[in-house]
């Protein structure tokens, strides 16, 4: 790391994110993700109902948003979870530990506020560092394609986990499906 990149590190700090926060996240997932982004199995799920804004955190140099993390509340069968994600970084800020920083703050925040488990969409080489575990294949599947091996959960209440099962769907979701069926 040189004298430079330690710089940006002194300089960077970590927030919650606010709605001001909103374009600067848009622009950065993005430049990171491409409009191709909207067509993932992870998007889907995000487009079924808000993240946890309170559980989402920014990294900001000075005013500017220079990295993000999003948290989701899913459902998959009788288990419930935060889903981690969309994690971008700006390019200039790649590199640092920035993103790797984010991650490990939105776990912290996810566990003081009493969530079972976090999963996401990812590679087990960046993620597994920071306490993620692929998912046994089939335990859990997705409304659009993912490769199996990039199905990745931090468990935060044993047994949590094991809990999560069939396809996984948006919290409200869930909430709307139990409270039809609860009114048949």
């Amino acid at each position: 790391m040189s004298l430079a990149d330690l710089k940006y590190l002194a300089d960077v700090k970590y927030l919650p994110e606010t709605p001001a926060h909103d374009p600067e996240i848009e622009a950065i997932n993005d430049e990171a993700f491409g409009p191709g982004r909207f067509v993932l199995a992870a998007y889907k799920i995000r487009q079924a109902g808000p993240h946890e804004r309170a559980l989402s955190f920014v990294a900001v140099d000075g005013a500017i948003v220079v990295a993000s993390v999003r948290m989701t509340r899913i459902a998959a069968g009788a288990g419930r979870a935060l889903m981690l994600g969309p994690l971008a970084v700006q390019p200039a800020f790649k590199n640092l530990g920035i993103g790797r920083k984010l991650v490990a703050i939105a776990l912290e925040a996810a566990a003081k506020a009493g969530a079972p488990a976090v999963m996401l969409v990812g590679d087990e080489p960046y993620y597994g560092p920071l306490g993620f575990r692929r998912l046994p294949r089939g335990q859990i599947s997705m409304p659009r394609p993912v490769d199996p091996d990039r199905l990745l959960a931090h468990e935060i209440v044993p047994g949590a986990v094991a809990r999560l099962a069939g396809e996984v769907c948006h919290a409200d979701q869930a909430r709307i499906a139990a409270h039809i069926a609860a009114m048949a």
